[in-house]
């Protein structure tokens, strides 16, 4: 009788989950990663990008926290290759480096105790300048509105004629560490439009972002990416018992969706598109956790759910990258993880699209090498 009393509690406790669209265990896919980067315990890895190069460069950049600088590895082998940066405030130098994203021969990386984002040239690391600081030459400037206090994640993209539209998550605090007021929630996220004309960078503040009221506020945010094709700002809320995704316009108007926190037992995170073509494609969003972290696959176009894997290796991922590219050995392109601070991770699309019944033959541009 008290095994049937056992076994009762457990369904019932496994059906809510069930009746709100969350995958039962048992539904999960299990991918195993093509290759792990060197693990390094004093680093504390948060963030990867990848960067193709004209010339046959294929480099997985990953951000380094502790260690300062920006970690770079073979993207289709995983070997390490140089560091790049060190502790300072200096162009060129990083003081706990968190979001890092690339477009084009730009890397961009959001440094949270330098409150600033910095602009570096590729494939040479040439700092070409950085703003958001509130350092005194910067103020001097005349700027003000774009001043960070906490800076995590970000998303760029080009609007047009060589303009780029960066989004920056600010997560600053109250001393006590709690969430501010809901009045000062219209600062969460900070819009920018910058430009590199013959190495010289210039920058624009646009907006700050955020919901004062209702369920678009955002508490707790890192992880951020852009659609332009269906004019989404898909935003990670992170507040513990909270997790869930919040859909923004580029504008910066909550659109009333959500991507519901029943996929996200643990904390909401690395966010990112695998791109088809046209408006065509998949979202990947990642549950972190130490116990049982999971990357969670929706629908580009209606946002409904897919899917969900885990990694055979991969565990408490912070951020994640998505490369449609054809390099290597990852014929349709390969999604890149932290894995638990140390290092990074990489699976093959190929071997995700087989676990989920997804399209893996997008029409992605090849490169050598």
């Amino acid at each position: 009788m008290r095994a049937l009393g056992a076994l009762l509690l457990a369904v019932l406790l496994w059906l809510p989950w069930a009746a709100r669209g969350q995958p039962a265990v048992r539904d999960t896919a299990v991918v195993a990663e093509a290759f792990e980067t060197p693990r390094d315990a004093w680093d504390n890895v948060d963030t990867p990008a990848v960067w193709h190069g004209p010339d046959g460069q294929h480099w997985l950049l990953s951000t380094a926290k502790s260690g300062d600088v920006i970690r770079v590895h073979d993207a289709t082998t995983g070997a390490p290759l140089r560091r790049v940066g060190g502790s300072g405030s200096d162009l060129g130098e990083f003081d706990r480096p968190n979001g890092v994203a690339v477009i084009d021969d730009l890397m961009i990386v959001v440094e949270r105790d330098n409150r600033r984002v910095q602009v570096v040239s590729l494939p040479s690391f040439e700092p070409l300048g950085a703003f958001g600081a509130p350092l005194d030459w910067h103020r001097a400037a005349g700027e003000g509105e774009d001043r960070l206090r906490l800076p995590y994640g970000l998303t760029v993209y080009e609007s047009d004629n060589g303009t780029y539209i960066l989004y920056v998550t600010d997560a600053f605090s109250e001393p006590d560490g709690s969430v501010p007021p809901p009045s000062a929630l219209d600062q969460r996220v900070k819009q920018f439009r910058f430009t590199v004309e013959d190495g010289t960078l210039r920058h624009q503040h646009v907006r700050n972002i955020g919901a004062t009221s209702g369920p678009g506020r955002l508490k707790v945010v890192e992880s951020i990416w852009a659609d332009p094709a269906h004019d989404r700002l898909l935003i990670a809320e992170e507040k513990e018992g909270e997790a869930q995704i919040k859909v923004y316009t580029l504008e910066g108007t909550f659109t009333g969706t959500t991507i519901s926190s029943d996929y996200f037992r643990h904390e909401a995170e690395g966010l990112m598109l695998y791109e088809c073509g046209g408006d065509s494609g998949y979202w990947l969003a990642t549950d972190q956790s130490e116990e049982s972290n999971a990357f969670h696959v929706f629908d580009r176009t209606d946002l409904s759910h897919i899917g969900v894997f885990q990694g055979k290796t991969v565990t408490n991922t912070d951020g994640i990258f998505v490369t449609e590219r054809a390099f290597g050995d990852f014929e349709y392109g390969a999604v890149y993880a932290v894995h638990n601070d140390r290092s990074t991770v990489a699976v093959a699309w190929a071997a995700i699209a087989e676990a989920l019944g997804l399209t893996r033959d997008c029409p992605v541009q090849s490169s050598a090498g």
